[in-house]
């Protein structure tokens, strides 16, 4: 009987602790550890990024900030397999970026990847739809081209040349390219760079509007602070490390950004 006992009072707090720890968090869609970018040119040696540890989640819109040589632009071109760490790792989902050829990157990047970038690159020669239609050709799952230029707002302008598109038209036929193949993760590389501010919150509202549709992780990363605000998480860059990341209580609306 005392060992029965016994038994009954060492079983009840193992109970309690199961009950009060609640759900695992969910597992990042991106794990970056240790993650060190050194290019050399000659004797000179430039460290890019410096052991940098960062994770990126399901559906999460992050916002990257930092100078002009914070590492920013290395550390979003090894997470979309444009280019490769020279130490550390770093995973999206089960795949290990960091182990894997640069025939599987391409494989990686047409398959789970849509880029947005400061310039458009479009192709001047061809509508806005057959742009976008460049894409869907080789993508696994792809929207219709007329669905993701709808997507992006611009229905009316699916046969129009990039010549006859303004600035903003532009870039969101550049989101509408990068989203059509369903990626799942969309990365952006200072996309309202060469835009002025009202057209800017304009691009921005899109790729708001595409994160919360489709649910990619969603990174833009910019020079400019003033859009962290809609941002679910913002991460700051500093000589190749983060030096600061925080959580936005309430994501707030790309019409209510200033700058």
């Amino acid at each position: 009987m005392p060992t029965s006992a016994v038994s009954s009072n060492t079983a009840q707090p193992a109970a309690t602790a199961r009950s009060d720890a609640g759900p695992p968090p969910p597992a990042p869609v991106f794990l970056a550890r240790g993650l060190t970018k050194i290019y050399r040119s000659g004797d000179l040696e430039v460290r890019a990024l410096r052991e940098l540890d960062m994770e990126l989640y399901a559906g999460e819109l992050l916002v990257l900030l930092g100078a002009s040589g914070s590492g920013k632009s290395t550390l979003l071109n090894i997470l979309g397999g444009l280019d490769t760490a020279t130490s550390g790792t770093v995973r999206f989902e089960d795949h290990d970026l960091t182990s894997m050829n640069q025939r599987e990157l391409t494989q990686y990047r047409r398959d789970h990847v849509g880029f947005v970038f400061q310039f458009y690159n479009l192709i001047p020669s061809l509508t806005a739809r057959e742009n976008v239609a460049l894409v869907t050709e080789i993508a696994r799952d792809p929207m219709k081209p007329d669905d993701a230029l709808a997507l992006v707002g611009l229905s009316d302008r699916m046969d129009h040349f990039p010549a006859q598109l303004s600035g903003g038209e532009q870039q969101r036929v550049a989101i509408a390219r990068a989203v059509a193949k369903r990626p799942d993760v969309l990365l952006c590389d200072e996309p309202t760079g060469a835009l002025d501010v009202e057209t800017g919150r304009l691009v921005l509202r899109t790729i708001d509007l595409v994160n919360r549709q489709l649910g990619a992780a969603t990174v833009v990363i910019t020079h400019n602070v003033s859009i962290a605000g809609m941002a679910d998480r913002v991460v700051h860059m500093t000589s190749g490390r983060i030096s600061d990341s925080y959580r936005n209580a309430h994501r707030i609306s790309a019409e209510e950004l200033s700058w």
